[in-house]
C-alpha cells in the first residue's frame, strides 16, 4: 500500500513538473522582443513528415531515399516558419542539425545552411546510464551570447528525454533559457501556426 502511494506521488510530482515545463513563460511581444535580445536555444523538431516512410534501411545519412522525409508541407511550413522568423528580426548565429535529410532540410529552410552534428540528436542505444544526451544537455545548458540564438534542428526524442516534457509536434519550436551547469528552462514552446499571431 506505501509503495503504491509512494508511486502514485511521484506520477503527480512527474505530471506537475512536466506541466511546468511546457507552460510558456513568455509570450506575444514579450517572446518576439526577448528573441530580438538573443541569448536563447532555438530548438526545431523537423517539420511534417511522411510517416509513409522510414530509416531503417538507412545505411549512409546522404541517402535521403533511405529516410523519412519531409513532405511538400513541411517544406512550405518551414518555409513560413523562417520567412516569420526573418520578418520579425530575429537574430540567428551557430545553427546546428542532426545529420537526418529531413532534419538538414528543416534548418535550411527555417534558420540557414547548419552545421551537421550528432551532439544533437544523441549518441548510440539507450540513456540507462544518462550519458546518452549529454553531449545535447551540455549544448541547450550553455549560455548564448545576447545579440543571437543559437538554432537546433534536430527530433522529437532528444529533447524529450533531455527537458522531460512532452513530444514537440513536428515543426514545433521550443525556446529555452541556458542556465549554465547542465541545466536550463523551456520559456516558450511556438507551434508551426503560432508564428501568424506575433508581431
Amino acid at each position: 500500500m506505501r509503495v503504491a502511494r509512494l508511486a502514485a506521488l511521484f506520477a503527480t510530482a512527474l505530471a506537475l513538473n512536466c506541466a511546468a515545463q511546457t507552460a510558456s513563460l513568455l509570450e506575444g511581444n514579450a517572446l518576439v522582443e526577448a528573441l530580438r535580445r538573443g541569448g536563447y536555444v532555438l530548438y526545431l523538431r523537423h517539420a511534417s513528415t511522411d510517416f509513409g516512410q522510414n530509416d531503417e534501411a538507412m545505411t549512409d545519412y546522404a541517402n535521403c531515399a533511405q529516410q523519412r522525409n519531409l513532405t511538400d508541407a513541411g517544406r512550405e511550413e518551414a518555409r513560413a516558419v523562417g520567412a516569420a522568423i526573418k520578418r520579425l528580426r530575429i537574430p540567428v548565429g551557430p545553427i546546428l542539425a542532426s545529420p537526418f535529410c529531413r532534419t538538414r532540410e528543416s534548418a535550411v529552410l527555417v534558420f540557414g545552411d547548419p552545421t551537421v552534428s550528432s551532439a544533437v540528436r544523441g549518441g548510440p542505444g539507450t540513456d540507462s546510464d544518462g550519458q546518452r544526451y549529454a553531449e545535447l544537455r551540455k549544448l541547450l545548458s550553455t549560455p548564448v551570447a545576447r545579440g543571437s540564438n543559437l538554432a537546433i534542428a534536430s527530433h522529437g526524442n532528444p529533447f524529450r528525454a533531455v527537458a522531460g516534457t512532452s513530444y514537440l509536434q513536428e515543426g514545433e519550436m521550443a525556446v529555452i533559457e541556458p542556465r549554465g551547469n547542465g541545466d536550463f528552462r523551456i520559456v516558450a514552446r511556438i507551434t508551426k501556426s503560432d508564428w501568424a499571431s506575433l508581431r
